[in-house]
């Protein structure tokens, strides 16, 4: 694949990233914020100590999180595409389309739903503030354990499959990686800091609203940079032969 496809490939990503950054962005606007006010809400009513607003709660659940979202949604783009660039005819006999989200479903499994389910995201008034470092570490170290073990399930997938076939292969090599996963689970710390009398409702909202946020977005980054690479590497007949048709007509 030479400089001018990947070039190509990657301001499609970025342009994807940026589309499923909306879509993400309406999602986060009308299924998260409505837990994020009632949860501020509870942290107000049964606060000691109330802090001045140095950004206002409007401004945060619109401008603020609209360039937030938009964002981490291009620079996700960018990277995802070039990950697709390294993983097309790689990774068996897919073509764009299907390449692309393949990786987005792997991605997300890996780099957000498995952490996700071992440290699930918090509203506001939910978790200590003297923790927030453990607690971010201990997320980023699931993460980081999440994404190696899956790449190494990807490796091993692929140097069994000659023997055992793609099925059988890919069957040993999901279960390795919830194995060794379900091990991490088992013996990391336990974080439960969710104060009493908080709405398990409430909290259980916010958590199904936070992973389908992620959920939109790297499914529709799948299907929308799928669609724009198949049209970028495996141009329809009619479109070719209408750009060759061009300058004979000049």
């Amino acid at each position: 694949m030479n400089s001018a496809t990947v070039r190509g490939l990657l301001v499609r990503g970025m342009l994807a990233g940026l589309a499923a950054g909306v879509l993400a962005l309406i999602v986060a606007y009308f299924l998260g914020e409505p837990s994020v006010d009632k949860a501020i809400g509870f942290e107000d009513v049964h606060a000691h100590e109330h802090e001045t607003e140095v950004v206002s709660r409007s401004l945060q659940s619109t401008a603020g999180l609209a360039t937030g979202v938009l964002v981490y949604g291009v620079a996700f783009g960018g990277i995802a595409a070039l990950a697709c660039c390294f993983a097309l005819g790689r990774v068996g006999r897919f073509g764009p389309r299907a390449t692309a989200l393949l990786l987005s479903g792997c991605a997300l499994v890996a780099v957000y739903v498995v952490p996700f389910l071992k440290y699930p995201a918090n509203p506001p008034s939910v978790g200590d503030s003297d923790t927030i470092g453990r607690r971010t570490a201990l997320y980023f170290l699931m993460m980081l354990l999440s994404v190696l073990l899956a790449l190494a399930a990807t490796v091993l997938g692929r140097r069994l499959a000659p023997r055992l076939g793609t099925w059988y292969a890919t069957v040993v090599a999901v279960a390795a990686f919830a194995l060794v996963i379900g091990l991490a689970y088992a013996f990391l710390p336990v974080v439960d800091e969710v104060p009493a009398g908080f709405p398990a409702a409430l909290l259980w909202r916010f958590r199904l609203s936070a992973l389908a946020v992620q959920a939109v977005l790297w499914g529709g980054f799948g299907l929308l940079f799928g669609e724009l690479a198949e049209r970028l590497l495996n141009p329809r007949p009619g479109a070719t032969a209408s750009a060759e048709a061009v300058p004979a007509a000049r």
